[in-house]
């Protein structure tokens, strides 16, 4: 499975920050494989190397020992193995960089449900969160979902979500605290930048379908389809919208990423295979210098004129998407320069139900850029702007961003 993700508070902590010498077990998979991890769940001992390159040297097996006899002997409460244990699994993953991590069986089943099934239980809110601050912003609120009901809203922070601090873990972390079972509460502590205070929701579960694609059509034919994120699902939801656009006669279409946190690769090389003719998409190059291509066919391809929306939110396959559009002349990028996240996950589980995401490759868009850590440029930089009055209910003509894109189908028609 391959992935393209305030004010200081007393942090309540997790299970992963703690870990002990159970996570022997992690460390002999990364050394000599799963076999390696059967043999010492079977016979409970830990193969011996004299390699010093060997993460379980001798004086690595006696320090875990030490810390773990002091801890079970002099830890003020009783010590939770199972905590410790997926905490030391988790600790493997603390060196490498902010994308790569441990999953316990519950976190991936939470993450699989939602991106291959496209349901899930909580409140329908999209989150993204800061590679380096930490901070968890929400940057899209789904149509009559419980958060839209509660009154959250898009660039509200989240600071904490059952008095777990939303910055103190990464956000796959984070959001199992924010679903649940249907019908349990959720206790939120949100800041709202505009009016510069925080503010508390008791906000109640339910089981949603996440709808990542919502379409209409605009002025003159113009077809409009909104991404918010990429699933397992969203391309048979985008290629449904973009047929209904078509039997409505549309004569030109904008695709709106703005906000999108990215998701599957997969999921994006499907949907740029329908608007785009036989070639490259994106290509993947790990570390030994081995690519791996993506093109789209000859079957379908969109001749029409075409805009796509971005903004500095805008991250992971959402950057493919614009690259490809971008770099292989299909259309107009509109809005500011987009997060700038150009390496891939790839996630693998374990038989026990527990999985690890790890960074295996850098993506390059068809043109060979890598756009880690710098983004997509637009071809036309505009800052958004909403036209109407202050409390003026949005609409597109009042999104001078659309309003843009508009002007320039209407000069390419």
């Amino acid at each position: 499975m391959n992935y393209e993700e305030l004010p200081e508070k007393k942090k309540k902590k997790s299970g992963f920050g703690k870990g002990f010498i159970a996570g022997l077990l992690v460390a002999v998979a990364v050394i000599f494989g799963l076999s390696a991890v059967r043999n010492v769940l079977q016979t409970g001992k830990v193969i011996s190397t004299a390699s010093k390159s060997c993460l379980l040297d001798s004086h690595t097996v006696q320090k875990i020992n030490t810390l773990a006899e002091y801890i079970q002997q002099t830890y003020y409460e009783d010590v939770d193995v199972e905590e410790l244990r997926e905490g030391l699994y988790a600790g493997l993953f603390e060196n490498l960089d902010v994308y790569s991590q441990y999953y316990t069986a519950e976190q991936y089943q939470s993450i699989y449900e939602s991106s291959v099934s496209g349901t899930y239980c909580g409140i329908g809110a999209s989150l993204q969160q800061d590679a380096k601050t930490k901070d968890v912003t929400i940057v899209h609120v789904y149509d009559n979902s419980p958060a839209q009901k509660a009154g959250l809203q898009e660039g509200d922070y989240i600071v904490s979500a059952d008095e777990y601090e939303a910055n103190s873990m990464e956000l796959t972390e984070f959001v199992n605290h924010i679903r649940g079972e249907e019908g349990t509460k959720v206790h939120l502590v949100i800041y709202r930048e505009s009016e510069g205070k925080e503010l508390e929701y008791e906000i109640v579960r339910e089981q949603l379908v996440l709808p990542t694609v919502s379409h209409e059509m605009m002025d003159e034919k113009t077809g409009y389809i909104d991404v918010t994120e990429f699933t397992d699902a969203t391309p048979e939801q985008f290629s449904a919208a973009l047929e209904d656009l078509k039997d409505q006669g549309m004569k030109a279409l904008i695709v709106d990423l703005r906000s999108n946190p990215g998701g599957m690769l997969t999921a994006v090389c499907d949907m740029l295979d329908e608007i785009l003719p036989e070639g490259l998409i994106v290509y993947t190059e790990d570390k030994k210098g081995e690519k791996k291509e993506y093109f789209s066919g000859d079957e379908k391809s969109l001749d029409l004129p075409l805009v796509v929306l971005v903004n500095g939110q805008s991250a992971s396959a959402s950057e493919i998407f614009a690259g490809a559009i971008q770099d292989r002349g299909a259309g107009t990028v509109i809005g500011t320069t987009t997060y700038g996240k150009g390496v891939v996950q790839t996630i693998r589980s374990l038989k026990d139900g527990s999985a690890f995401k790890v960074t295996t490759n850098r993506y390059f868009t068809p043109g060979g850029t890598c756009i880690q850590d710098i983004g997509i440029k637009p071809d036309v930089e505009l800052e958004y702007e909403f036209l109407g009055k202050e409390n003026e209910t949005y609409s597109y003509d009042k999104d001078n961003q659309i309003q843009k894109a508009l002007e320039i189908i209407k000069k390419e028609k």
